[in-house]
């Protein structure tokens, strides 16, 4: 699947996703913005590919724990360097 093209199924968006997967050691705000994104992706998808849509849907949230979890853990890091 070409990087540009929006995801029409939920196999292009774990195909993306896999694609777009940042190193294991790269920056937390790096990995923050990978799960932002995917949520957004499979919120779209489960719209479009109405097959999979509450896996889609799934995804999305899933992602958008992880970014949460990330969020915290970018947080808990400020606070220890105050």
């Amino acid at each position: 699947m070409a990087k540009s093209a929006e995801p029409r199924t939920l196999r292009d968006a774990h195909e993306i996703a896999t694609e777009r997967l940042p190193a294991p050691d790269a920056n937390l705000a790096v990995w923050l913005a990978f799960r932002q994104a995917n949520a957004r992706m499979y919120e779209k998808v489960a719209d479009v590919d109405r097959g999979h849509h509450h896996e889609a849907l799934y995804w999305a949230g899933y992602e958008r724990r992880k970014a949460g979890e990330v969020s915290a853990e970018i947080q808990g890091s400020k606070a220890k360097s105050e």
